[in-house]
């Protein structure tokens, strides 16, 4: 393996978990610097909340990108008795988002259409996000809605098999790859909770994320909840993202190994650090080598 080659002295990845924890065991064997941003489903929860104007105005900006971002929200976990109303603030703003080709315009010389985002990152992608959506589908989820191609912007004749419409599912199954995994794209799905309990337990289905927010009217249920949502960051009604450069940017559980910071941080992180110095992350008795 690359990552075992004495030339490489610190190692950083992005990518999926199994991948992941085979270079992890790599670079913890020979002790090296390493960065492994490894997937994590991030969640939005809505606990006691009534601000429904603020998130519908947020929810378009959670697709940018197509959500193929690691700091993207594709899980909201949602109290049973609020269904109705989340439904009324959050499917009519998905339904105003825009999919096609920058230069898709209807006449020369007119302005490029207002998009929310393009493709994913290739046809593959697109086929498995499609397939993982109707496995959901098939097996219970129920769909709740599905952008419409035809609503789409493309130029003539365009290949369009890499662009992936906005799908929101409800309850996607236990045996589903979207119940517990990041689809990186822009699938949706939500899950209904009645308790605390039960927010906390949809909120950690991954073991470990990147970011998460809980959007509560009571901030001392927020106190009291956040620090026990598995997410590195955790927003109150805001998105959490890597932040500014002097912040401290990582993951927990099996989201992240090693360590990922920002500025000066970072380069103490790979570099030779003041000895005795710990890497933040998932390994809490690692030291940077001398």
């Amino acid at each position: 393996m690359l990552v075992r080659a004495p030339e490489i002295g610190c190692v950083s990845f992005v990518g999926g978990r199994d991948t992941g924890a085979t270079v992890a065991t790599a670079v913890a064997d020979l002790g090296k610097r390493h960065i492994l941003e490894q997937e994590g489903l991030n969640t939005w929860g809505i606990w006691n909340f009534t601000d429904w104007d603020a998130l519908t105005a947020v929810v378009p900006k959670l697709f940018d990108y197509g959500k193929q971002r690691c700091t993207a929200y594709p899980r909201f976990v949602v109290q049973r008795e609020l269904f109705d109303a989340f439904l009324e603030a959050c499917l009519p703003a998905v339904r105003t988002l825009r999919v096609g080709h920058p230069l898709a315009v209807e006449h020369p010389g007119d302005p490029c259409p207002a998009l929310d985002f393009g493709p994913v990152i290739n046809a593959a992608k697109a086929k498995e996000l499609q397939d993982q959506v109707a496995e959901a589908i098939d097996r219970g989820a129920v769909p709740l809605y599905r952008g419409r191609p035809a609503a789409a912007r493309f130029l003539p004749g365009q290949d369009t098999s890499a662009y992936v419409q906005p799908v929101t599912l409800l309850n996607p199954p236990p045996s589903s790859p979207l119940h517990h995994a990041e689809p990186f794209g822009p699938v949706d799905t939500i899950v209904l909770v009645d308790t605390e309990a039960e927010l906390l337990a949809a909120m950690n289905a991954s073991n470990g994320a990147l970011v998460a927010t809980l959007a509560t009217d009571d901030r001392a249920a927020y106190d009291r909840l956040a620090p026990q949502i598995r997410a590195f960051k955790v927003g109150y009604g805001t998105p959490r993202s890597r932040g500014d450069r002097d912040e401290l940017f990582g993951g927990l559980g099996a989201s992240w190994r090693g360590a990922f910071v920002g500025g000066e941080l970072l380069i103490r992180a790979v570099t030779q650090g003041p000895a005795g110095e710990r890497l933040p992350g998932n390994f809490p008795d690692y030291h940077l080598m001398p």
